[in-house]
This record gives C-alpha cells, structure tokens and sequence, in this order.
C-alpha cells in the first residue's frame, strides 16, 4: 500500500512555497523550526525524486532512522549543565546538591543518560557494518525524548518558583534555557511519531505483540 509513495527533494525557494511561522507556547516565533508550509501549483523536475519511484517509504524511515541515531548525542552534556545549576542554587544557603532527594533524583537520570550513550553506540555499530539496529532506533528516540523532559523538570524544580519564569527578567537562570528545553522536549514527545505510537510498533515489531485492534466502523 505504500508503493504509490515518492521521495522528493523540494527547494524552499521554488516558486509556490509559502512558510507562515507559528508562534510557540514559548511565545517565540518559530521562523526556523516551527511553521506551516503550503504548497501552490508547486512543480519540481524529475530528477529531483530521490532512488526509485515508489520508494518513499523506504527512504523516509531510512532518514527517520538515522535522524533517530542522533537524538542521544546530547544527554551527557545536558546532564553536565542540571549538575552544574544544582551545585550553584541554593536552598537556605545549602547548594540544591547537597539534597539526598535532588541527588537522588540525578543519580538516577545519570544511569539513564549513560544507559542512552551505550545504546546508541550499538546503533552506531549496526551502522557501520551495514545492518539495520530494527526497533533499536524507536527505543532511543522513545527514551531520549522523556530522559530530556525528566532533566529538564528537575531543573525547574530546583529553581524553585523562578522555574515558573517565563520572562526574560533579572531573575532567571542561564536565560531561560530549561524552561525552553522543558517546552521543546514535549514537542519530541510528539513530533516524528508519538510515544504512543513508538511503543506500539516497538511491541509489535520488536516483541511480536498482537496488533492493536482496531475501532469497529460505525
């Protein structure tokens, strides 16, 4: 059913193209990452079809699935960024680190970031030899998204009520920048397939699950 699909590379400066920037709940314009692009009597040359015709699908879960490989590259830095804003907040004086809960809590997503790293080292390897890592991919895309919303969460927690700030202002910490991540990581949750959907195909590709019944037609 998917054969009637065609991978296409499309300029944005062909004529016909128009991008309408979306305001995110951030309040940012989101001109390079955020919008909606409508197609107008678009025309592009054949020779821009990328492989075969009929080959879209494979070619796009190929992109998705390299895009995936890369999603963990950045969870030891962001662990780094949480450690270092819990040594420098204070909490009746007493650094946020010094907490056993908050420590607790990033000892924990230390474990889950190192597990990712190792993880996509695995994919790196299924890479080089050739070899598809299968549901591999969907795991690190489905961990990574929540390992950074979990990060994030706790910052703002150990902000305290300046976490609820969403001004730039005198008062917020390293310009705003985990607010923005806790936003921007529940848009991965979403984006290039929902949590809900990766778990589905990981128990039924991966762990050869029952297909998920489908609604009866009314």
């Amino acid at each position: 059913k998917h054969a009637g699909i065609s991978y296409i590379l499309l300029p944005m400066d062909t004529a016909g193209i128009e991008v309408q920037p979306l305001r995110t709940m951030s309040g940012d314009i989101g001109e390079n990452s955020f919008n909606q692009v409508f197609l107008t009597d678009v025309r592009v040359p054949k020779a821009n079809v990328v492989g075969k015709r009929g080959e879209g699908w494979k070619i796009a879960n190929t992109t998705l699935e390299h895009e995936r490989n890369s999603l963990n590259a950045n969870a030891e830095g962001t662990l780094m960024r949480l450690a270092r804003l819990m040594n420098n907040e204070t909490m009746g004086g007493v650094p946020a680190m010094a907490s056993p809960v908050y420590r607790d809590r990033l000892m924990k997503l230390q474990a889950r970031a190192l597990s990712m790293k190792h993880h996509g080292m695995r994919m790196l390897t299924c890479s080089l030899k050739g070899e598809s890592p299968g549901v591999a991919g969907l795991v690190v895309k489905l961990q990574n998204c929540q390992l950074n919303f979990d990060m994030a969460a706790l910052a703002l927690d150990v902000m305290g009520e300046l976490g609820a700030l969403y001004e730039h202002t005198k008062y917020e910490r390293e310009r705003g920048y985990w607010q923005a991540h806790s936003m921007f990581s529940l848009g991965l949750i979403i984006g290039g397939g929902t949590a809900q959907i990766q778990k589905n195909i990981i128990a039924e590709r991966g762990l050869g699950l029952p297909r998920e019944p489908k609604p009866a037609k009314v």
